[in-house]
């Protein structure tokens, strides 16, 4: 860790990720991080941005299996960070934060939400493959604080089997003064791509303020 040659103290991260793409996955750390934890932390604050970038690689590798473990990691991890730490942080939670990991968000700053949605409407209740789902939304605030808000929202996409599969997709960061109010509206587009198969029927859009619920509705997708 205080080798000289900044591409050795790389490989030390680099080298134990547990889900290295371009490498073999390791199993024995994948089940247990712990020995690999050990020596992120003493590369943490690394005097190499090249270094730091690899520790946070790591941790979003870790992340994939260990989810709370990585969070808590965080919430220790910003206490008397320094802007490098904050930054590596924010990328080795970037996994975390599109899911809405509540905890990861709050390692972040994003708090419990003081807020009412006050009104959420789907205007294409009926969805014609290859045109978007549409809706807008009005927001406040409840608190007598500033507080930093992310505004996520989920899919839960129909399966062949009739199941659904949710999908989240990333909105709005702001932050939210009392007495302001936030109006937003999205144009979803749902049209042929790679990853998906679309099944008619009915789907569902959910809306998620710093990881919490807030809402859900009901659409149908046709595929005429």
């Amino acid at each position: 860790m205080k080798d000289p040659n900044v591409h050795v103290r790389r490989l030390i991260s680099e080298g134990t990720r547990p889900r290295l793409p371009w490498g073999m996955r390791l199993p024995a750390f994948v089940h247990n991080p712990a020995p690999v934890i050990a020596l992120l932390e003493a590369l943490k604050d690394d005097t190499s941005e090249y270094v730091r970038r690899s520790v946070a690689n790591n941790l979003n590798d870790i992340a994939k299996d260990h989810p709370d473990l990585v969070a808590e990691i965080a919430h220790d991890w910003m206490a008397r960070a320094s802007d490098e730490r904050k930054k590596l942080i924010r990328h080795a939670l970037r996994t975390l934060i599109k899911q809405g990991h509540p905890e990861a968000l709050k390692a972040l700053g994003y708090g419990p939400p003081q807020v009412a949605l006050d009104h959420l409407k789907i205007e294409t209740a009926k969805v014609a493959f290859g045109t978007p789902l549409t809706f807008h939304m009005s927001l406040s605030a409840t608190g007598d604080q500033e507080q930093k808000l992310v505004i996520d929202y989920v899919i839960h996409h129909q399966k062949a089997n009739g199941t659904t599969s949710p999908k989240m997709f990333k909105w709005k960061n702001i932050n939210l003064k009392p007495p302001e109010a936030l109006k937003a509206t999205r144009n979803h587009p749902i049209r042929k791509i790679t990853t998906r198969t679309y099944y008619p029927g009915p789907h569902h859009l959910e809306i998620f303020i710093n990881g919490i619920s807030y809402a859900y509705q009901t659409f149908e997708l046709t595929m005429d």
